[in-house]
């Protein structure tokens, strides 16, 4: 075999090690059967919120172990291709067959990233906040960017996207807003977007045309469902009533339905005005409290928690995650993988599949180091 084949063989067993890790293998097997046993069971739709439970995590585990299973077969299958091609000599079919494992290697890589998304709310639906740093009107309105920009990202890849609480700016964009994501792994793909974001232009709103740097926050947490218990002391809850503002015609100016919850202990702050209704406000507001407590608490069972944390701690120099230069060049550069775009037009548009891959793609090959180490 030619060196190409065999490094991209050699690449591909890599990644299928990486992903049989992940799912752990042998237990994941076991687990399948075990869902597949239940699912016969005729009382198991006694319980339609159990049975789809189960049911979710049967597919999903299917589907990971069989994809394993299938990328193996057509590895295997494409490689004896190409020796049985180099016998013969048949220069065509070689290139075709090498073309072949080519891909395959793709999606290997793609399973790769994609393994990363098992985390326990990985699969779950998500809230995005976005807060503008100081700097008043411009920060604000670089909050608004991004906030377009993720709104624009979700809809790209067949998302839903709810807006939660907005607090407008004095003269242009906004203060701070929060929207829900929903759809397949929205928590796990978004995640690796909280953090601090710096923008670099000529500002419009200064009349002598000078360059301004601006930041803006952007913290993503699941959306949590009853299944999962987080227990809250009315007695730690400071709840405040306002008007909502923004789109929402008379109505938003004239009562006060919109909700604000501080959690007194951990200083967390939550908003909501999308109903005009204060009690259902309050119900989503408690939602989205839970869903930041359990957030809190994933964070600290992962060990970049103190990294994650580090990165809220002040919205400006020595915190971004990522770098948005307008003028006098166009580049967008991720400071955690080094990915560097320079069309910046098209990634605040929503193109960021790149910067998120490489993001999720930096785990693996912090767990594929580690693997490496512990070996020798």
């Amino acid at each position: 075999m030619s060196a190409e084949t065999e490094a991209l063989n050699e690449q591909i067993k890599q990644s299928v090690a990486l992903l049989r890790r992940h799912l752990d293998w042998d237990v994941a097997i076991d687990r399948l059967a075990e869902l597949n046993n239940r699912a016969e069971d005729p009382e198991l739709w006694n319980d339609s919120d159990a049975a789809q439970k189960l049911m979710r995590e049967r597919t999903m585990l299917a589907n990971q172990i069989e994809g394993v299973q299938r990328l193996e077969a057509d590895v295997n299958d494409t490689l004896e291709l190409v020796e049985l091609a180099e016998m013969e000599g048949d220069e065509a079919v070689v290139a075709e067959a090498v073309g072949a494992l080519r891909a395959l290697a793709e999606e290997a890589k793609r399973r790769e990233t994609e393994s990363l998304l098992s985390g326990e709310a990985d699969s779950n639906d998500c809230y995005l906040e976005v807060n503008a740093g100081a700097g008043g009107t411009e920060a604000q309105d670089w909050a608004e960017m991004l906030l377009r920009m993720y709104t624009r990202w979700a809809e790209q890849h067949g998302y839903k996207v709810t807006m939660m609480e907005s607090s407008e700016g004095e003269q242009a964009g906004i203060k701070s807003a929060t929207i829900q994501v929903s759809g397949p792994n929205a928590y796990g793909w978004l995640k690796t977007e909280a953090g601090v974001h710096r923008l670099v232009r000529i500002s419009p709103f200064d009349a002598a045309a000078r360059r301004q740097t601006s930041f803006a926050s952007v913290w993503v947490y699941p959306v949590v469902d009853d299944s999962i218990e987080i227990e809250i002391n009315e007695a730690d809850l400071r709840v405040d009533t306002f008007r909502a503002s923004g789109a929402g015609g008379q109505h938003v100016n004239k009562t006060e339905s919109a909700i604000r919850i501080t959690h007194i202990p951990t200083g967390i702050v939550v908003a909501c005005q999308t109903d005009r209704s204060q009690h259902r406000n309050r119900a989503t507001a408690m939602t989205m409290l839970k869903a930041r407590m359990y957030e809190q608490e994933l964070q600290r069972r992962e060990a970049a928690a103190a990294q994650t944390e580090a990165s809220k701690t002040d919205i400006g120099w020595g915190h971004q995650i990522r770098s948005y230069v307008l003028a006098p060049y166009q580049l967008v550069k991720d400071l955690r993988t080094n990915v560097e775009k320079t069309n910046p037009d098209a990634i605040l548009d929503g193109d960021l599949d790149d910067f998120m891959a490489a993001a999720l793609a930096a785990r693996v090959g912090a767990t594929r180091s580690e693997a490496s180490a512990q070996a020798q």
